[in-house]
């Protein structure tokens, strides 16, 4: 059996979708065929079953692209993922209340983004050991942003460091089918993420009215390879990301 649709773009190339079974809604087909326009794009568009509409292009999409970078394919939640821990607690281990275990991560972990409200602090009134100590390795790659790009020195930065954030983002406490006990994280880069991505969509969109490029969706504006922006968001994006510190000193495991 076909695993997954093949759609004809109509002068771009195909769209391959996962989607056997799931209601593809018409907005997020609607992108995915003006992404598959775009002369930057290698081969195909993938779209995965939980695709969805997004800002110029869908959320759920897999678009490789040749030399170059579309920041709104990218998204604003630089990095976000999902990651799964395996305890060392069976399901007969946990209590039949889980009231206090919930209160006990949310004391731990800031979450949401008002610190005006009390129960939904947002971030770090003081940053712990663990964050002071990732930011110490994160803050000379944010100087260096903020260096060519002063209007992305505002909002906080070590403050939301391995807090949960808002939106979408969760800490779940779950079994799989032998009755382990797991932790599952869904998060991303925080505010700071979502400034850079905002700052060079932005930015992008003035470089392809600069060269009177015709597009699809003002929000698949790219950045080629070479040009003037190009390598700046590149690095804004893998520091907004923080792999190496951020997992060393937050997540030790």
């Amino acid at each position: 059996m076909q695993r997954h649709r093949v759609f004809d773009s109509f002068g771009g190339v195909p769209i391959k979708a996962w989607i056997n079974g799931v209601h593809l809604e018409d907005q997020a087909l609607a992108q995915l065929l003006n992404v598959a326009q775009l002369p930057i794009v290698h081969q195909w568009v993938a779209a995965m079953p939980d695709v969805h509409w997004g800002l110029g292009a869908t959320i759920g999409s897999v678009i490789p692209t040749i030399a170059a970078v579309i920041p709104a394919a990218v998204g604003v939640d630089i990095g976000c993922g999902m990651m799964a821990v395996e305890t060392s607690l069976r399901a007969n281990d946990l209590p039949d209340d889980l009231k206090a275990m919930r209160s006990a991560i949310e004391r731990a972990v800031p979450h949401g983004s008002s610190p005006r409200r009390s129960r939904d602090k947002g971030s770090w009134s003081t940053p712990p050991s663990r964050a002071e100590k990732a930011w110490a390795e994160m803050e000379g790659g944010y100087q260096g942003i903020i260096v060519k790009h002063s209007k992305l020195d505002r909002g906080k930065h070590i403050q939301q460091l391995g807090t949960l954030g808002g939106g979408n983002h969760f800490i779940e406490v779950c079994l799989d089918e032998a009755g382990r006990v797991w932790i599952m994280l869904h998060s991303g880069s925080r505010g700071v993420g979502n400034r850079i991505g905002t700052y060079f969509i932005e930015l992008a969109k003035k470089d392809m009215e600069r060269q009177d490029r015709q597009l699809p969706d003002k929000n698949l504006s790219y950045f080629s390879e070479g040009s003037e922006h190009f390598g700046e968001y590149v690095e804004a994006v893998e520091w907004a990301q923080g792999a190496d510190p951020l997992r060393r000193h937050l997540y030790p495991y």
